[in-house]
Order: C-alpha cells, then sequence, then structure tokens
C-alpha cells in the first residue's frame, strides 16, 4: 500500500493487547518519519535500567546531579548503540535535529547531551537508545493486521505523563480502554 494513502508522521502507534513481539509488546511509539521507504519511531513507554546521569558519565560528558533518575528509553532494536533525543519542536536545533512535526523535533547529535551536560539542553525530553524501523510497507501491513492502533501524537503524554501511564493515556485519545480489548485474535 503506498504511503500516499498513510502517513504516520508525527503520530503515536498503539500495539494492540495481541501483539506478542517481545520488543513491541504493550509499546507507544512515536513515529518520526515516514515514506515509501519505510517508518522510523522511537518506544516512549519502555525505560531501561540506565539512567541519563549514567549515559552522560559513559560518554565522558559532565553528569549533574539533575540528571540522575532520569530515564533513559529501550527505542527500539534498531541499533540499541545509538542515542536519540526527542524534545518540543521550540526547545533549540543541534547539528542532527530533524523536524517531526509542530510538537517535537528528534535530534542524533552528540551536541545535544553537551548541552543537556551543561545544563542548556531541553530541559523535556525523551532519551531513547535505539528505534523501530519498517521496511517500505511494512507498516502499513502491521496496520491492516490490526497489530497497532495510531493517533496523532500529543506533547503532554510524550514529555509530561509518566512513562507507566503514556500507553493508556494514548489510547484514551482514541476513547479506547486497553484493558477491556482482547489478547485474544480470531473471527466471529
Amino acid at each position: 500500500m503506498p504511503t500516499d494513502s498513510i502517513n504516520l508522521k508525527g503520530h503515536f502507534l498503539i500495539s494492540m493487547p495481541h501483539m506478542s513481539d517481545p520488543y513491541f509488546a504493550h509499546s507507544l511509539i512515536y513515529v518520526c518519519s515516514h515514506d515509501d521507504d519505510g517508518a522510523m519511531g522511537l518506544i516512549i513507554n519502555r525505560s531501561t535500567p540506565l539512567d541519563l546521569h549514567d549515559l552522560l558519565a559513559h560518554l565522558q560528558l559532565p553528569h549533574p546531579e539533575s540528571t540522575r533518575l532520569e530515564p533513559v528509553y529501550f527505542g527500539g532494536p534498531v541499533q540499541p548503540e545509538r542515542g536519540f533525543i526527542l524534545h518540543p519542536a521550540d526547545s533549540g536545533r543541534w547539528t542532527g535535529t530533524l523536524d517531526v512535526d509542530n510538537i517535537a523535533c528528534m535530534t542524533s547529535s552528540v551536541d545535544i547531551l553537551q548541552a543537556i551536560a551543561n545544563n542548556e539542553g531541553p530541559t523535556q525530553k525523551v532519551v531513547a537508545l535505539g528505534y523501530a524501523g519498517w521496511g517500505g510497507g511494512q507498516l502499513e501491513q502491521e496496520m491492516s493486521e490490526n497489530a497497532w492502533l495510531s493517533c496523532p501524537a500529543n506533547s503532554d503524554i510524550m514529555f509530561r505523563t509518566p512513562v507507566e501511564e503514556r500507553l493508556n493515556a494514548a489510547a484514551a485519545l482514541l476513547g479506547i480502554n486497553l484493558d477491556l480489548l482482547s489478547a485474544d485474535t480470531g473471527h466471529a
């Protein structure tokens, strides 16, 4: 299916309860790019044991106490050694900044981490390692198989809602309570 009819850039992908893939079960993904060649997004509701303080220390950058306990997220299974930072669209620009929509930008260059380490970076952010990726037509196929729900992204959910509440909050934008959906699939 060509992406002319569906472009999910700037949308949330909400995994359906029957999603069995351990990487994506119970995940909320913010889609950063989507075109005929495929799609790329970041899981924004699965934190890792690593916090931003540890990440900055590992990169030999200043690591202020304010970064302790600030989560680093599992962005997806592709290139888990690579970092991405989602931040509000009006919070600044760095070398590797990609404008996603009027809500957020994604930056993948180290200069944003240097700014954060010096308390000059965005105050609202999602720092993620790895990303979720789909080849051309793959996400569209998964959508047609009802693996995902989608809705326009919401900055409150992305940047201010507690991580454990993000998936249900995104589903609520569609008027859906995921707890009431069956994880079983089949035909009537």
